[in-house]
């Protein structure tokens, strides 16, 4: 039971001050006119004041609270190192002990995960929800027993009372770390893009030698090994080997004595892109489309177009002088025998045989598709002339023959089955909307793809793939009628970019694929792509070796996908059937492993304001001791606790301590009392 004064006026404050004052000045009246009363007023006017001041005595019934201390438990993945996670449990069972064998003292154990995607630990986070659920005066001490590895200092609350930091690990660890300071998302294909390294040892690293082995594979390949300097930022020159995702993969070896491995592998996702897409369209006569093809290549800034039309053909005899018919001459034989590698893509628009382009040169071009260049020919009705130029070198990689025969009849080019399945093709939407073409070329097909077809059915575009190359032939030359509008058009911009695409093998456009793309987290998104109606089972290997089977679901015609989730961070290998790939997961460089060796310094702002301590698990664990608000809370072997003294009121009573009736009858008396003893003299 504690008891105390209270005063609580029935008149405000500066009223009864005022009151005062008047009393006051009417004593000092009374004494200097010599009235003998004067005490016995003064003291009736003092009762009165002291009435209206409302005096109370209120007695509470309290009972005292206990003391909170906090226990912050790291269990993020650094602390999974070495020894650290035995350190722990022995340090939080000692202490823990030792708090319950103190009176009146409660225990709040706080642990503390990783968090969430590669946020690191998130020690202050913790520490302010655990205070959010306490009352802050009864928190009489934070100890948090951790490798000092925090990553949210910008989330520390403003403490209540001293915080100490007992640190896990060793004076002796050591790790050595893999660093990437610079990695663009994408590269240009075939050049050359530079890439900053750091080969990096902390803590008690012993003297080893000035160099360590690093290791790069490129999509899951063998690894090539380098001798680097260690301590030094080392720049890289890297050639993207083709289009789309590369994965590259740097490692340096665990060495000897290190603390982990985890940080020696740094994973790279970069995207090749092409710089520009070099064309050479030969346009065999001037026809309507002819001009749709040069403005539709043209109208792309990535694409270099060169055009060789044939204006005049060498039979045609009109008496212009020679000179008078070009300013300079063509330079055929540079295009076609010496640079003909440099083109990405040659289009034949119509193009027939006239003795302007010898069959040696139609053999290089053929050449140059079995190296891996790619050919699109867009058919007229001279590709069904005796002068067509499958009647050339060219026969030898084109998908199809032609029968002689030109159709002219309208029709609307349609998508075939296997065509829904085919890249290229599959998702072209509003097919039964196109406006309709007016000629096509009968072909026999020989090899490829049929994935659009004409009147009854018969091939209009015929894809293949020729050695390393390949090759598209389309079995008309009214594609142009789409991008005049005519009936409605259709979409022969995106068709010729999906088709220049295809034939530039990006990875996007493969009907024959593989891949696996990040959703979220740590969440995979596995697509595998055919032309087949069914696949088999794709097999996943984890980082640390270990394998896993998943049926896939077909999505739409073609299209077969399903979703994994991936427990560790690293590279993934995807197989199904010969299809193979390969994907990083999680972060570069995990940030929990970004520094590993165990220091006070992160959390020493937090810690030397309310003057805690820090001492390491493996030397001692220090004893407690009860201190006062302000003191050092640290000393030689002991940390120290505020004691709070919280207590929780149960009751409340109150008693006036100058009643109505007692005022009544003192004021009275000493009144009446005043008024004799002056009447009397």
């Amino acid at each position: 039971m504690t008891g105390t004064v209270l005063f609580d006026p029935l008149i405000p404050w500066p009223l009864l001050a005022g009151l005062a004052v008047l009393a006051f000045a009417g004593i000092v009246l009374a004494l200097w006119r010599g009235l003998s009363g004067w005490a016995l007023r003064g003291l009736a006017a003092l009762v009165i004041l002291g009435a209206l001041a409302g005096p109370v005595y209120q007695e509470e019934d309290r009972a005292p609270l206990s003391d909170i201390v906090i226990l912050l438990e790291d269990e993020s993945a650094s602390q999974r190192l070495s020894d650290r996670p035995e350190q722990l449990a022995s340090a939080v069972e000692e202490l823990t002990g030792e708090l319950a064998a103190r009176d009146n003292t409660e225990i709040r154990r706080v642990q503390i995960p990783d968090g969430e995607g590669d946020t690191g630990t998130r020690m202050m986070t913790a520490l302010t929800e655990a205070l959010a659920e306490e009352p802050r005066a009864r928190i009489a001490g934070i100890v948090a027993l951790s490798d000092g590895r925090a990553h949210d200092l910008d989330m520390t609350p403003d403490l209540p009372a001293p915080m100490h930091l007992l640190l896990t690990g060793h004076e002796t660890d050591w790790d050595r770390r893999l660093i990437v300071r610079n990695a663009p998302a994408f590269a240009i294909i075939g050049e050359p893009v530079t890439l900053t390294l750091r080969v990096e040892d902390s803590g008690a690293a012993p003297a080893t030698g000035a160099t360590a082995p690093l290791e790069i594979s490129v999509d899951g390949g063998e690894p090539q090994s380098f001798d680097v300097p260690i301590g030094q930022d080392i720049d890289l020159p890297l050639t993207l080997p083709h289009g789309g995702r590369n994965v590259i993969q740097f490692t340096v070896p665990e060495a000897e004595g290190e603390l982990t491995d985890r940080n020696n592998t740094a994973l790279i996702q970069m995207n090749g892109v092409r710089d520009r897409l070099r064309v050479l369209l030969v346009s065999g006569e001037p026809h309507p489309g002819g001009r749709t093809w040069r403005n539709l290549l043209k109208s792309d800034s990535s694409v270099d177009l060169v055009h060789f039309t044939i204006l005049r053909p060498p039979e045609k005899q009109d008496g212009v002088p020679v000179g008078e018919l070009s300013l300079i001459a063509f330079p055929t034989r540079e295009l076609f025998l010496e640079k003909i590698d440099d083109f990405d893509l040659i289009i034949f628009d119509r193009y027939k045989r006239r003795g302007i382009l010898p069959a040696l040169y139609l053999d290089n071009v053929a050449e140059y598709v079995n190296k891996g260049g790619a050919v699109l020919v867009a058919a007229g009705p001279d590709f069904a002339s005796a002068d067509s130029i499958f009647r050339s070198p060219l026969e030898r990689v084109l998908p199809a023959e032609p029968t002689a025969r030109v159709i002219e009849q309208r029709y609307r080019p349609e998508i075939t089955d296997l065509g829904q399945r085919h890249p290229v093709t599959s998702d072209f939407q509003g097919a039964d909307t196109w406006g309709p073409w007016l000629r096509q070329i009968e072909l026999e097909p020989r090899s490829g793809n049929i994935v659009m077809s004409g009147i009854d059915d018969r091939p209009l575009l015929i894809l293949d793939r020729v050695g390393e190359g390949r090759v598209a032939l389309l079995a008309s030359d009214h594609a142009w009628l789409w991008n005049r509008g005519y009936e409605g058009g259709g979409p022969q911009l995106e068709l010729l970019r999906r088709l220049a695409h295809w034939m530039m093998k990006e990875p996007e456009l493969e009907e024959e694929a593989l891949w696996a793309e990040v959703t979220s987290g740590q969440t995979l998104k596995i697509i595998r792509r055919t032309l087949e109606e069914e696949i088999g089972e794709v097999t996943i290997t984890r980082p640390d070796g270990t394998t896993e089977t998943i049926t896939l679901e077909e999505v739409s015609p073609g299209r077969f996908e399903s979703t994994y989730e991936g427990a560790d961070i690293g590279l993934y290998r995807l197989a199904e059937g010969e299809r193979e790939a390969v994907i990083g997961l999680g972060p570069a460089a995990p940030r929990e492993f970004e520094q590993t060796i165990a220091t006070d310094t992160v959390l020493a702002p937090v810690i030397e304001p309310m003057r805690g301590g820090v001492f390491r698990i493996e030397d001692q664990i220090p004893s407690l001791r009860d201190i006062r608000p302000g003191r050092p809370a640290s000393g030689r072997g002991w940390i120290g606790l505020t004691p709070r003294d919280a207590y929780e009121t149960r009751d409340v009573t109150q008693m006036a301590l100058l009643p109505p009736w007692l005022v009544l009858l003192i004021a009275s008396v000493l009144i009446v009392g005043g008024w004799l003893r002056e009447g009397r003299r």
